[in-house]
């Protein structure tokens, strides 16, 4: 009877030790890539620095480019109820916006010299790519955000633009990050002039662009964004919301 009672007690343990280890092994992995860079780093290297049998590193992540996949998974996880908290209390555009893009430089700072690694990979033929197949998922929840913003805060625009206005903003937000990974000044003061000035520019443009005598340019406009995101593929095939 007693070692019938203790099944359930062993059932419970063994999940929890194997997402403990599972966590040690993507923090030591993490680590390593600060320090080596991601290319130079080996599964030898950070089952080392986990403590961990190589064998085990790789029951739990096949690859390197495992890895980054759990990390990017668990950074949507654990932004996302704070960006949802954000995106509630805020009440205008601006800060709505400049609240989804700042969270995102704040969390990724500790792996800046990562994701400057990754930056290599932007194919969207990479998995590791944020334009990729295998990160849809988590692309889709990112724009979902976008799209949160602009219909919270009212945002007028042609019919035929506003539809493409979350993913544009999301384009917006990787351009960002990207000259924040290789910005290589004081603290990234350059980044942060970036974001105020070009954001400032993106809401001046959004204010008028209703404007009747823009009308010619809203048809180009639509244009242009039906062609590069037509559903037939091309170079846009792995950005689709």
């Amino acid at each position: 009877m007693t070692a019938a009672l203790a099944k359930p007690e062993l059932k419970k343990s063994a999940p929890k030790k194997s997402e403990e280890t599972r966590a040690r092994i993507l923090e030591a992995a993490l680590a390593v890539f600060r320090e080596r860079g991601f290319d130079a780093a080996t599964m030898r290297e950070i089952a080392a620095r986990a403590e961990v049998a190589v064998g085990a590193a790789y029951y739990y992540f096949d690859s390197k480019d495992a890895i980054v996949m759990a990390f990017y998974e668990r950074a949507q996880s654990e932004m996302g109820p704070a960006t949802e908290d954000m995106l509630a209390k805020s009440k205008t555009l601006e800060a709505r916006l400049r609240g989804i893009i700042a969270r995102k430089l704040d969390y990724f700072g500790p792996n800046r010299r990562l994701l400057g690694a990754l930056s290599a990979h932007a194919d969207p033929h990479h998995p590791l790519s944020p334009f990729s197949a295998q990160t849809e998922n988590i692309r889709e929840q990112d724009i979902a955000h976008f799209e949160r913003a602009v219909a919270d805060s009212g945002v007028k625009l042609p019919r035929r633009i506003k539809p493409y206005l979350p993913r544009l903003l999301w384009m917006y937000q990787m351009g960002l990050i990207l000259f924040w990974v290789y910005d290589g000044s004081p603290e990234q003061r350059k980044t942060k002039a970036l974001f105020d000035k070009s954001l400032q520019m993106v809401l001046f443009t959004l204010r008028f662009a209703n404007l009747p005598v823009l009308l010619p340019i809203h048809r180009l406009a639509a244009d242009l964004l039906d062609a590069v995101y037509d559903d037939d593929g091309g170079v846009e095939e792995g950005v689709k919301a």
